[in-house]
């Protein structure tokens, strides 16, 4: 049995380690609340944007013919892969790299090469680097301070080597942000884009006059729409990493509290215990 000045040490690093975890989940419940109010205002935007495109494209007459929806062999792809900057969350990051290492694995496979990894998160710019990706950053900062732009101007340089004929494909995995206690992992095909057939619905009439062109609006609103698909990737991921974190600090925190009353009791126990001989040996000594 162990002595009661290493119970009581013990006692004290579990103490301060519950300290930890308890303001660490604090701190990611601020930020899910945050993160939550920013993709919960996003979404309908998204939402609203993929319907116009459907809508716009399903009333279109004959074959649209958009660079970004080009059906080709693939030979080449990129995958973009969010995961975070730190550690604590749980599954999160491991979740994602098994995912990005599976998947790279399978192209490899099938003889396709995978010829860029973009990682958003500095666990998965750590991952990619690994596996043999040396221009995989991580973008740090970007997942410390989202913004629009940034994504936005990675979505481009994406679309432009689609064009290009740089890589044939895209593919996208994060989590999505279903509530504080489901993140599901995700896995997309960012380019080329599957184009919706809309369908009509009883007294709308999709004959709309489209100025200046078809092609002029169909030439901003398809970018637009993947550029906001990046974006709002990013942002689930972001409320996905946060409430993630939350539970591993919750679960940790009941953890530490079960060992506390554990090692309470062990203290009390071998305390008694000392008490119990040391009356032995005075009574004991008394009767000789």
């Amino acid at each position: 049995m162990p002595s009661l000045k290493e119970v009581k040490t013990r006692i004290a690093s579990v103490n301060n380690t519950r300290k930890i975890t308890s303001a660490m989940k604090m701190v990611a419940s601020s930020k899910l609340h945050k993160a939550q109010q920013s993709i919960e205002n996003m979404r309908p935007y998204e939402s609203r944007m993929s319907r116009m495109m459907t809508a716009f494209v399903g009333s279109m007459e004959g074959e649209l013919h958009t660079p970004y929806a080009q059906q080709r062999s693939v030979k080449r792809v990129a995958i973009v892969v969010y995961t975070s900057n730190s550690s604590l969350c749980g599954g999160f990051n491991a979740n994602a790299i098994r995912a990005l290492r599976t998947k790279v694995e399978q192209y490899q496979s099938e003889g396709i090469e995978v010829a860029r990894v973009i990682a958003l998160g500095k666990k998965g710019g750590d991952a990619a680097r690994k596996l043999g990706f040396a221009d995989s950053d991580g973008h740090g900062a970007l997942l410390d301070h989202p913004t629009f732009q940034p994504v936005a101007d990675i979505a481009e340089e994406l679309m432009k080597q689609f064009v290009d004929g740089e890589i044939d494909q895209v593919d996208i995995i994060y989590h999505h942000f279903k509530s504080s206690a489901s993140q599901v992992l995700t896995q997309e095909t960012f380019l080329p884009l599957q184009l919706p057939k809309a369908t009509a619905q009883a007294g709308t009439s999709n004959d709309y006059i489209v100025e200046p062109s078809r092609d002029a609006v169909v030439e901003k609103l398809i970018p637009g729409v993947l550029r906001l698909q990046l974006y709002t990737a990013l942002l689930d991921s972001l409320a996905s990493e946060h409430a993630a974190r939350v539970i591993a600090m919750q679960i940790a925190t009941d953890n530490a509290d079960e060992l506390l009353q554990e090692l309470t009791l062990t203290y009390n126990k071998t305390r008694q215990q000392a008490i119990t001989t040391e009356l032995l040996d005075i009574v004991g000594g008394s009767m000789q």
